[in-house]
């Protein structure tokens, strides 16, 4: 096991590096045989406690047995693990064959010479349409200066390719829904319009870019809930919205408004006014969920036990 603070830097440090990278996921099943698959849905959701999510397909061979372990690890895998990346992208019928893996600190297979390693415990599995979210939390990790795999429409590259080889992935826009009393935070988008709280995520990760967002509203407030991840196409853009419930404190900037339709007119953003919209339902019928999809469709993963 290793300890929170460290955890936290990790997976800041990893989604400073390696947010667009290659990994492998992986578990043991009933008789201990390991099992993986390949993905790069991989995101940070929440540095305290440390939590990361990956998404497994409802049709996967893998997905009972990924969605009742107890465990689950993910392994970014290095430059050179181009092969790897594509055995356990396929149907094969030992995906470890010739691989010397080791059982990590919480009992599941670590791939060798990855750039780094996260070992992790099921926190939560949440149903979303055809595939299933894994949110582990983070109880083991390791990371090396081997410069991750990336991945990004079709095509792999490395850090170390030139420059004009490496395409461009999107940026990563983090934005804080801060809440208190039924209404919500709104600020000028310099535009002539209004939007919430956001900001583009840097090296420190998604995590520091929220803590920032935070300190900088005047507001005391936690950082709460992943509420929505969607992609904007057109502007190469990846949002992540949490749910930050306020306890105290004056806005620095902008002005609480209430949780009704009504009140996000002027958002100019129409991805956002949506999910303000949907958040306003939400709160008044007590059932919140998980946004997946992009700034025009998606879908919609309920959390249970969530009370207002």
């Amino acid at each position: 096991m290793t300890d929170t603070g460290d955890a936290r830097r990790a997976l800041r440090d990893a989604f400073g590096t390696f947010m667009t990278g290659v990994t492998v996921v992986t578990t043991l099943d009933g008789s201990r045989n390991p099992l993986g698959f390949t993905a790069n849905s991989f995101a940070s959701v929440s540095l305290d406690p440390p939590l990361l999510l990956v998404q497994i397909a409802r049709n996967s061979v893998n997905y009972v047995n990924f969605t009742t372990s107890q465990h689950f690890a993910v392994n970014i895998l290095a430059e050179g693990q181009k092969d790897i990346s594509s055995t356990f992208a396929r149907p094969v019928a030992d995906r470890f064959a010739g691989i010397d893996w080791q059982i990590g600190p919480v009992g599941s297979p670590i791939l060798p010479a990855v750039a780094a390693w996260f070992d992790c415990t099921l926190f939560q599995v949440v149903e979303a349409g055809d595939h299933a979210i894994l949110i582990g939390k983070v109880e083991a990790f390791h990371a090396t200066n081997a410069p991750g795999l990336g991945y990004y429409r079709g095509t792999y590259f490395t850090p170390v390719a030139t420059q004009a080889s490496i395409p461009t992935g999107p940026d990563i826009i983090v934005s804080a829904i801060l809440e208190k009393a039924g209404q919500v935070l709104l600020v000028d988008d310099g535009f002539g319009g209004l939007t919430l709280p956001t900001a583009r995520v840097g090296r420190d990760g998604t995590g520091a870019a929220l803590a920032a967002l935070i300190g900088q509203s005047g507001l005391t407030a936690a950082a709460g809930p992943l509420y929505s991840v969607y992609e904007d196409v057109a502007r190469a853009q990846q949002h992540i919205a949490f749910r930050c419930p306020c306890t105290a404190g004056q806005p620095a900037r902008g002005a609480f408004v209430d949780l009704a339709p009504d009140s996000f007119a002027e958002v100019t953003d129409q991805a956002l006014r949506v999910m303000l919209e949907r958040l306003a339902e939400e709160s008044r019928m007590g059932n919140f969920g998980i946004y997946f999809g992009n700034q025009d469709r998606g879908q919609v993963a309920l959390v249970t036990g969530e009370t207002t």
